[in-house]
């Protein structure tokens, strides 16, 4: 009787057992499955905040977020684009964009965004390999944004007539963004073919919504930007205020 209750016990025992280990990845999926949610719904919060130009709170969902899930590639590259463009601490944020493509190697936006971030150092063939691999993936979305940076890293090169292409490039694939109409003006004004830089920046202004065509706006908008422009930017401001003289 001893022995079959023991015996019996020993069955329970070995359920349990049992039991508790096949619980236990069930439970570790369940706590991953959470702190995933979790880092989503700081990432949104981020994102937010930063639409409303509250940079430093961003900042802080987004390494809440990090801290979650430190594999979200999309968190990496928002970290990375805060130390870029708003900390200007370029190294850092080179760091985390580079952690995003290790995370996806097909990661199109952080190659881009890797890409200005040399760019912005002067690195500018470093700069352009990246955003060739940006554009390696043809699922990328936005590749006109990697056409004109290919342009811009060119130009400053002063390798125009390459940069002239890129920018035709990036118009192939978005004809309603300015911005390459711009950067063709530039190209032009540089190669001294003035009227051709003329007409690329009376496009570039009827695209654009904030000037909707008026050249005198647009004036107005560049002259008070210039003032807080500096470097490359500032020349480049004063280069379009000059083309829409011609």
């Amino acid at each position: 009787m001893i022995k079959r209750r023991l015996t019996a016990l020993k069955g329970i025992n070995s359920i349990v057992l049992f039991l508790a280990v096949c619980l236990v990845p069930a439970c570790a999926s369940v706590d991953y499955e959470t702190r995933v949610q979790n880092a989503g719904a700081h990432f949104k919060i981020g994102l937010a905040y930063l639409n409303d130009n509250k940079v430093q709170q961003a900042y802080v969902e987004f390494h809440k977020a990090n801290e979650l899930d430190p594999k979200n590639k999309e968190v990496l590259n928002a970290i990375g684009i805060i130390y870029l463009l708003n900390f200007d601490e370029t190294q850092k944020a080179i760091t985390y964009f580079q952690k995003a493509v290790d995370v996806d190697h097909d990661y199109s936006e952080a190659y881009n965004n890797l890409g200005y971030a040399y760019e912005k150092m002067g690195s500018y063939d470093t700069a352009i390999s990246f955003y060739k691999k940006a554009l390696a993936n043809p699922m990328y979305a936005t590749a006109e944004k990697a056409y004109i940076n290919i342009g811009n890293a060119n130009y400053r090169l002063g390798k125009f007539d390459v940069a002239l292409q890129s920018f035709k490039e990036a118009i192939k694939r978005a004809p309603a963004n300015s911005l390459p109409y711009l950067r063709l003006a530039l190209c032009y004004n540089a190669m001294g073919r003035y009227g051709e830089a003329s007409t690329a920046m009376t496009q570039a202004i009827a695209l654009d919504p904030e000037y909707n065509g008026d050249k005198a706006k647009a004036a107005e908008d560049l002259t008070l930007r210039g003032l807080r422009a500096t470097g490359n930017d500032e020349k480049d401001i004063k280069d379009y205020i000059e083309i829409l003289k011609y």
